[in-house]
């Protein structure tokens, strides 16, 4: 069995002191102590990263069927999530207002760790930000999340001057842009797909991310979302 990381060890921990409470309180009536304890046990069953994956675009499923559950948001949840974040999945996401991953992937409190950025790049501090939550909190899964019509590969794909540092994550997306501006079709589509794909290349050469794949403990892949749909397609 591969070694446990740090942030499991942490987690068990916290999940082995919740289940303590629950099941010494005298003071909780019977429905809430059932509550506590079904929590508790869904905390404690292990996501790996494919079963993180299924989870996640069941979610979407659910989004765009408009059968959201809007789990892990009651009063109990914001408790339990207070002092201690253990998400099943990170997100590597473009900061556009309609891609708001919690929404799309019917998720809440605590579930997903996400990093927002014009264009989904992953910056130094970004490929950073995806070491800790993975690393540290144990996340199993990355998703570099793109989508249709994004204003950012927009702006790639049109090489048009930009003022102030905007334009410096559009020359994170240039080297995308150059691997299918010669391809059929819609340039800034076919930007995008290629983006996600790039971003997904650029994050498996971190050191630390790649010894958590080389471990089994994490994947990364990349997805498109639709804005007319809701859908996410897995890209990469």
């Amino acid at each position: 069995m591969v070694k446990e990381r740090m942030g499991w060890t942490n987690r068990a921990i916290a999940r082995r002191t919740f289940v303590k409470v629950a099941g010494c309180s005298i003071v909780a009536t019977a429905s809430s102590l059932f509550l506590s304890s079904e929590v508790a046990a869904q905390e404690m069953q292990f996501v790996s990263p494919d079963a993180a994956l299924e989870r996640l675009l069941a979610g979407n499923q659910r989004f765009v069927q408009q059968k959201r559950q809007s789990p892990h948001q009651s009063r109990l949840r914001l408790e339990e999530t207070a002092n201690n974040q253990y998400p099943f999945a990170s997100l590597l996401t473009c900061a556009d207002s309609r891609v708001a991953a919690e929404i799309i992937f019917d998720q809440g409190l605590g579930d997903l760790f996400v990093v927002r950025i014009a264009g989904n790049v992953a910056s130094d501090r970004v490929v950073g930000s995806l070491e800790y939550s993975t690393d540290i909190l144990g996340s199993q899964l990355i998703v570099v999340l793109g989508h249709e019509r994004c204003g950012a590969v927009t702006a790639a794909v049109t090489g048009k001057s930009l003022s102030g540092k905007i334009g410096s994550f559009v020359a994170d997306i240039q080297p995308a842009v150059a691997r299918v501006k010669d391809k059929s079709g819609d340039a800034v589509e076919n930007a995008v797909v290629a983006n996600v794909q790039y971003q997904v290349e650029l994050l498996k050469t971190s050191p630390t991310l790649t010894r958590l794949l080389e471990q089994n403990q994490l994947k990364i892949v990349g997805g498109r979302y639709d804005l007319d749909t809701g859908k996410v397609t897995i890209v990469a």
